[in-house]
């Protein structure tokens, strides 16, 4: 099925309860309904981060996928990087339903799914299993990562998952940012942060560069001693950003009021102000990946020139569809060239001279 004709069907996914939609898009995507994008990148968008290469900057963001069932299409459909998690090491449903709900006019969700997962057994053999199509497509794959609701120890807990994961992943994410975990923000803080990276450093030295997923609401006097853990404990980089609890005003939908965290349009500029920070902050010693509202070209290329070497997405895909993808990479080509740099990896940080 083309990308237009799959996004076509997204005005009919609107119509059932966020998420059996979201259920029934990721049957489609294991059958194959999504379309193919055969087209080669441009040379103009290929990013080197973290010891890998990016045929362009544009990825999938966490939670989309969170048992890993669907990748084999995610890769195929344009995506530089694609994010599968987050996985917890034992099976949790989350939270209550409902716990997903659309904010169609103001172009975001809000979620307070908990973490629902089938847990580290079924993940991994999913996972690995896409490894091939993967290699193939040329898109590197990354595994997110966090603790169970119930009984979780992170110091144990967050090296068993990396080692676990390590064997398949080119990248890790370990996921301290949540807002609808009790207590996981707290795991931000450095004091609570160092302690992780170190128990994985001591128990499992050897795996590929991991990152560190932030939350955009982070008090700005945090943020240094954070950045410092993460570079001292060994971090190749951070993800900036999850979700947010803050309302920003202007928001006009009726599931507005609803818990939990909020992303697509109304975050990006929360998230990209915190990217900036960050980056400023890390002074090119982390790898940074944008993510919050990126929705065309044009927000794609505020995050690289925000710090970002790599942009994420979720809201946009699960609103738009999967002609999203090629449409923005297009954007962000014509953006590139409208603001007179000679590739995506020229526009990294543009902006932090500023």
């Amino acid at each position: 099925m083309p990308f237009a004709l799959a996004s076509a069907a997204m005005p009919l996914l609107r119509l059932l309860d966020a998420e059996m939609a979201h259920r029934l898009a990721l049957h489609a995507l294991r059958l194959g309904l999504a379309g193919r994008d055969r087209t080669p990148d441009d040379p103009r968008l290929a990013v080197q981060a973290l010891g890998l290469s990016f045929s362009n900057p544009i990825g999938l963001a966490a939670g989309f996928d969170k048992n890993a069932e669907a990748l084999p299409a995610l890769i195929n459909v344009g995506f530089g990087l694609v994010e599968a998690g987050t996985v917890t090491p034992k099976p949790q449903p989350g939270n209550p339903r409902p716990r997903l709900f659309r904010l169609e006019q103001d172009a975001a969700v809000i979620n307070r799914m908990g973490f629902n997962n089938g847990g580290l057994d079924g993940y991994v053999p999913s996972f690995a299993a896409a490894r091939d199509a993967a290699r193939q497509r040329r898109v590197p794959l990354g595994a997110n990562i966090g603790v169970n609701k119930d009984g979780a120890v992170p110091e144990r807990d967050y090296p068993a998952l990396v080692a676990a994961v390590a064997p398949h992943a080119d990248y890790i994410v370990i996921n301290v940012s949540s807002p609808n975990t009790p207590g996981l923000r707290s795991l931000q803080a450095a004091e609570r942060l160092a302690p992780i990276l170190a128990a994985i450093g001591r128990e499992t030295p050897r795996h590929p560069p991991l990152l560190v997923k932030l939350a955009p609401d982070i008090n700005d006097a945090e943020l240094p001693d954070i950045v410092e853990a993460c570079v001292q404990g060994g971090a190749a980089g951070l993800v900036i950003s999850n979700t947010t609890t803050a309302r920003p005003s202007g928001l006009r939908s009726r599931n507005a009021s609803q818990a939990g965290g909020l992303s697509g349009a109304p975050l990006f500029a929360l998230s990209t102000a915190i990217l900036a920070r960050v980056a400023r902050l890390a002074r090119g010693r982390l790898v940074l990946v944008g993510v919050g509202g990126v929705m065309n070209g044009r927000h794609a290329l505020a995050k690289l020139r925000a710090g970002a070497s790599l942009v994420q997405l979720y809201t946009g895909l699960a609103l738009q569809g999967p002609a999203l993808i090629p449409q923005i990479k297009a954007e962000l080509l014509a953006a590139l060239e409208q603001d007179g740099f000679a590739n995506a990896e020229a526009a990294i940080g543009a902006d932090l001279s500023e």
